[in-house]
């Protein structure tokens, strides 16, 4: 939600709109809501969910102090993705999480964040190089026989990349299972005690999905929409 002409409004960039109806499903934006107690009836009416890139989280919701590096936050956001986690965890709802999402999910389960890779990680890599969105910059290893690297059919990946903040304890139930070269933690998966599928990567699959060239990160996608119609058909 961002104040524009003295307007606030609702934005989400449409490679993710794209991305997913290109891999079979119906896409419905969710905004940030005042009242979080929405959240189970709007999980209740979905068959997945998604949580995309953007704001900084308040690092509050962390327990953490607020570093002078934190941009922009949305608490609305905040509130109402966290409530729609754990709303999906309980309907062990499939659950993909991109960017943000991946940071907002490791918070809402417990986790906590860097709050900016440059200054707090001086010798990690630039995670927000300058280029086109859908350029792959660094590469990612993948550990064997995770969830992410079945549906990706692969142990290693060269992604995109534009993020300052990072996972940084990961929340019980979750597991990192992918990494930049510097260590930065760009995969996480549930691996808790219930049947819950829910996949977090830190790059941003829906720009390369809808890029020039052919994309692995499709089947990211594929496998959640039929995650999706299989949580569907036993609901």
């Amino acid at each position: 939600m961002r104040t524009d002409d003295h307007r606030r409004r609702v934005r989400l960039n449409a490679a993710y709109v794209e991305a997913i109806e290109r891999a079979g499903a119906l896409p419905l934006v969710v905004p940030p809501l005042a009242g979080v107690n929405y959240a189970a009836a709007i999980v209740d009416a979905c068959d997945g969910l998604v949580l995309t890139g953007g704001e900084d989280i308040d690092p509050e919701r962390y327990d953490a102090a607020r570093d002078a590096t934190v941009e922009e936050t949305n608490l609305e956001r905040d509130a109402t993705e966290i409530a729609l986690v754990e709303a999906a965890r309980a309907r062990a709802c499939p659950t993909f999480a991109i960017c943000r999402g991946l940071q907002l999910l490791n918070v809402a389960l417990g986790g906590s964040l860097v709050q900016d890779v440059p200054s707090q990680r001086p010798d990690a890599l630039d995670h927000d190089p300058a280029g086109p969105r859908w350029a792959r910059v660094h590469e990612v290893e993948i550990e064997a026989g995770s969830t992410l690297a079945r549906t990706l059919g692969s142990t290693r990946l060269r992604v995109n990349s534009f993020h300052h903040q990072s996972a940084d304890r990961v929340a019980e139930g979750l597991r990192a299972t992918a990494w930049a070269p510097d260590g930065i933690i760009e995969g996480l998966e549930w691996k808790g005690p219930t049947d819950w599928w829910a996949l977090a990567v830190q790059w941003h699959p829906e720009e390369l999905v809808i890029g020039p060239e052919p994309a692995p990160d499709t089947s990211l996608f594929a496998e959640f929409v039929r995650r999706a119609a299989a949580f569907a058909a036993r609901s």
